[in-house]
């Protein structure tokens, strides 16, 4: 079908009805006459959609997993019971085509389910495979343990890592293109007691919105934030945890504010999406090429925007202030758990509380929460223990409406589908520039914010939680008790 670039379409009463690039391929229509003894009638077919077709129909993704597992495992059996430690071997059993299938299948399948990662992780009686969907880990498959090896070679070979190295930990990137997408992958192996863990991270360029609203951005903050990454020097910045969604709130930012009147340059570790028209740099600590040493290198290059992919230590956070100072509209981020707890991270870091103070515009905090499913969103009314915890009032609580996901197959029966980010800005007023001056604690300068009339995480998420979009239960997993 392939090689003669043509996909049938029914049969009936003697005729075969296909769908067929060239139609005036009367080899290929007299072979199928012959073959089956029947009539052929031609449709003229693109040859994209008819090998789009064959793909969909006959090809990996119409095999399910546990089907590619099972053949996998009847066709390298003899080759596992000569054993592992050969080198050449185990690259022998990584280009079995059994192997080829289910590693290509297991990365198909998280890209099609918008999974963020996939871990690949070894135990003594099981090998486990996990796809992060929408924040939560999620089992996928259990091959067989003696599969382990072959499918960690197989992806190590693909990234382009040493596969005989299996005691000590590696990176590596790889290119793919999946569903007519380019998608680039990020490749960590770490040895366990049982054998190489190995997590790949999914960066798909298409899944990056470039919209503030459309991350979560509430429309009272829009503005003020707008008024923010327009000042012409200073320092912003973003905190939360890991997977918190810093990077794709700087990358729109960055986005919102390039044009051709600034030099915008980056120092990240790794780069993870390209931006156009900004200057993008790899970090890479084994050549002794620091944040710290970059960010000397990078103002030399007489910039008008900076972004530094995170603030780690005493040297990059004073070269970063020092660039604030100099002229320079510096972005940059922390792991900390509020926005109050950044200052006193880089106070305690040994950076000089008159310089914070001179050069600090802002600190916006984030969090992820997934969102309600469209497909399978009812009203229903939360556990009361969530409520109490989110401290709401009974009048408030009486007059709203609560929804949740009942599941279904569009959600993978969670409930919940894709993520929006809940915020907290301090803007480093007087009042707060004063709590900096006088090095108070991190308690301090978040009741002084929110006498200001600062909205906390957990607020944003109520908010959310009004609106129909999440659920009390998500933002309470999320945010800590103000």
């Amino acid at each position: 079908m392939r090689h003669g670039k043509f996909v049938p379409l029914s049969f009936a009463e003697g005729i075969l009805e296909i769908a067929i690039a060239d139609p005036d391929d009367n080899a290929t229509i007299q072979a199928l006459e012959m073959a089956h003894g029947c009539r052929v009638h031609c449709l003229p077919g693109h040859v994209d959609d008819i090998l789009e077709a064959l793909e969909r129909l006959y090809g990996i993704h119409s095999q399910s997993i546990e089907t590619i597992i099972d053949e996998a495992d009847k066709d390298i059996s003899e080759i596992l019971q000569e054993g592992l430690q050969d080198e050449n071997k185990l690259r022998d059993l990584a280009q079995e085509a059994p192997i080829i299938r289910l590693v290509n299948r297991l990365i198909a399948k998280a890209v099609e389910d918008k999974a963020s990662d996939i871990h690949f992780e070894p135990f003594e009686h099981s090998f486990r495979v996990r796809y992060r969907l929408d924040g939560l880990l999620q089992v996928v498959e259990n091959p067989p343990v003696k599969l382990q090896a072959a499918v960690i070679s197989r992806i190590k070979i693909m990234a382009k890592l040493d596969i005989a190295e299996r005691r000590r930990p590696q990176d590596g990137r790889i290119k793919l293109k999946v569903a007519d997408k380019q998608i680039d992958f990020r490749v960590s192996t770490i040895p366990t007691h049982y054998g190489e863990s190995l997590v790949m991270r999914i960066l798909d360029r298409e899944s990056l919105v470039l919209d503030l609203r459309k991350l979560g951005f509430p429309d009272a903050l829009m503005d003020e934030y707008d008024h923010l990454i327009h000042q012409p020097y200073g320092m912003i910045l973003v905190t939360g945890p890991t997977g918190s969604g810093k990077t794709s709130t700087l990358y729109t930012t960055l986005d919102k504010i390039n044009s051709p009147d600034y030099k915008i340059m980056t120092l990240e570790d790794p780069i993870e999406y390209q931006l156009e028209g900004i200057n993008q740099i790899q970090v890479n600590p084994k050549i002794d090429f620091t944040f710290a040493g970059g960010l000397r290198s990078i103002v030399r290059q007489d910039p008008d925007i900076i972004l530094v992919g995170e603030i780690r230590d005493r040297e990059t956070a004073e070269i970063a202030i020092q660039s604030a100072l100099t002229g320079h509209l510096l972005f940059s981020t922390l792991h900390t758990n509020d926005a109050a707890g950044a200052i006193t991270r880089l106070l305690d870091m040994g950076v000089e509380n008159y310089l914070l103070s001179s050069t600090l515009l802002g600190i916006l905090a984030q969090r992820l929460v997934r969102v309600i499913c469209p497909h399978c969103k009812e009203e229903k009314a939360p556990d009361g223990k969530l409520l109490q915890a989110m401290r709401i009032s009974q009048e408030e609580m009486a007059a709203m409406a609560f929804f949740e996901g009942a599941g279904c197959d569009q959600c993978r029966f969670t409930g919940y589908r894709g993520r929006i980010a809940i915020f907290e800005y301090l803007p480093v007023t007087g009042i707060i520039r004063k709590e900096i001056d006088l090095q108070t604690g991190t308690d301090k300068i978040r009741e002084a914010a929110l006498a200001g009339g600062m909205i906390t995480l957990r607020q944003n998420g109520w908010d959310k939680v009004r609106a129909g979009v999440t659920t009390v239960a998500e933002v309470l997993r999320v945010t800590l008790s103000s």
